[in-house]
């Protein structure tokens, strides 16, 4: 019967326990492991961990090794996520059969009629088991939970928190160790007295463990969205303080064509004294002076807002200069309740993005891009308006899979959207890629209604 047992504790128990690891690093490195393989590794993993038990540090070693091979090889991740996670898998596991380890034995003065009994031993060994892996279930929800969702890079950072993790471990395998010296020295001496109080100390020793280890966890994630914050917050002010610029150059700019027809009667006069006096050629010279004046205070592309029309002077002067093509239909309504900046913000990053995307497009046919006009990309700018709704588009070629990866300008795009009760959406047509904005216009007491084409 004994035997039975024995087989029954390192191979049955074994191969669920391995198992139950090996899907919580699946799940959590978002990868598919075949049921081959799932049988074939943890039937190996038992066979060395009978060699070698993992309650010591050299199997732990040797258990974070084997699943570590299998996230790097099965999984196909990095070795820093593998190491990681296989660490974080074994610990728990470890952890938690320490903390029902120890309430059994707690509860074992009370029942000893149970645990002398053969069929109660038996069954107080499976509800050992059965909570244990319960428990450790349980951990390894609560990591994948709020650890899933990391990127690439937050994993790779996460690296960090694997020497903590270690120091967990190594500290409480120490402390075992000793409590076993100690207690063996009291039943040599005094007999079991001690026995209970050191299970106590054992208990709260694996508890407060399992919850050191998830508080650096949760105290990382937290630290983590902080610096991610941060971050956003940053790029957030140098976009404030850029879009700030335009409107001070779209104020200096109407300050300007201000004083231009203040003073456009003065020139007249000047021009017309200058004609009757038969100075034809100081009058053209100082006509083709006022046609310079009055091409410095022109916008190349007009949208009715002197912000957004300073904005899309800059970013399509510099797409222009790399070649690209660029055309503009927008006009908006102004003044209305759209605050400046928050169409600026969009029209900032989804240029920025078209630009950018122009850049780095490789067309395989040049002759067929030539035949387009556009050798080096397009960017189309237009807008709409329907009711208190105002639709922006903003198409320019796209080189790509089909797939579009949302980094923080589109995120930008989508709150500004979400602010007025819009939403963004973006589509992609073989080398074009085309952002839709949608506003709902709150109402203002000055908005013009018009029909945008």
């Amino acid at each position: 019967m004994a035997e039975y047992l024995d087989f029954f504790n390192v191979y049955i128990i074994g191969v669920i326990e391995t198992a139950l690891q090996l899907y919580f690093l699946e799940r959590i490195l978002k990868k598919k492991i075949s049921p081959l393989f799932y049988f074939l590794f943890t039937v190996c993993a038992v066979i060395v961990c009978d060699f070698v038990p993992v309650s010591t540090i050299t199997g732990f070693v040797v258990l974070v090794f084997l699943l570590t091979a299998c996230g790097i090889f099965a999984c196909h991740a990095d070795v820093k996520s593998s190491i990681l996670y296989a660490a974080l898998a074994v610990e728990i596991m470890l952890l938690c059969y320490g903390i029902v380890k120890s309430l059994m034995a707690l509860l074992r003065p009370w029942m000893l009629a149970v645990f002398y009994d053969p069929m109660g031993g038996i069954a107080v060994m499976l509800a050992s088991e059965a909570a244990s892996l319960a428990l450790s279930g349980f951990c390894y929800y609560i990591v994948y939970h709020y650890f899933s969702c990391c990127s690439a890079a937050e994993m790779q950072q996460m690296f960090l928190v694997i020497i903590p993790i270690l120091m967990i471990f190594i500290m409480s395998k120490y402390i075992d160790l000793v409590e076993f010296e100690c207690q063996f020295e009291v039943l040599a001496e005094d007999g079991p007295s001690g026995d209970l109080f050191s299970h106590w100390q054992l208990f709260a020793m694996h508890f407060l463990g399992l919850l050191s280890l998830f508080c650096i966890l949760f105290s990382y994630k937290k630290l983590q969205q902080n610096f991610c914050l941060s971050t956003k917050i940053s790029l957030l002010e140098q976009e404030e303080h850029t879009l700030n610029r335009y409107v001070e150059e779209a104020k200096a700019r109407y300050d300007r064509t201000k004083s231009f027809r203040h003073d456009i009667r003065n020139h007249i006069a000047v021009v017309k004294r200058l004609l009757q006096s038969g100075k034809l050629e100081e009058a053209v010279n100082y006509i083709e002076d006022m046609d310079y004046m009055a091409e410095e205070m022109s916008f190349p592309c007009s949208t009715n807002n002197p912000v957004v029309d300073i904005l899309m002077e800059n970013k399509l002067g510099i797409a222009k200069s790399m070649g690209i093509c660029v055309d503009c239909s927008l006009l908006l309504p102004y003044p209305c309740g759209l605050k400046d900046m928050d169409i600026c913000i969009v029209l900032s990053n989804a240029l920025d993005n078209a630009i950018h995307a122009c850049k780095n497009m490789t067309l395989p046919d040049p002759a067929g891009a030539c035949s387009t006009g556009c050798p080096d990309g397009y960017i189309h700018v237009s807008g709409r308006i329907q009711g208190d709704f105002l639709m922006m588009e903003v198409e320019n070629s796209f080189r790509g899979n089909g797939a579009v990866k949302k980094g923080t300008g589109l995120s930008n795009i989508k709150a500004v959207a979400e602010k007025y009760n819009g939403a963004m959406s973006i589509e992609t047509r073989e080398d074009v890629f085309i952002l839709q904005v949608l506003f709902v216009i709150p109402q203002h007491p000055e908005c013009i209604s018009q029909q945008i084409n």
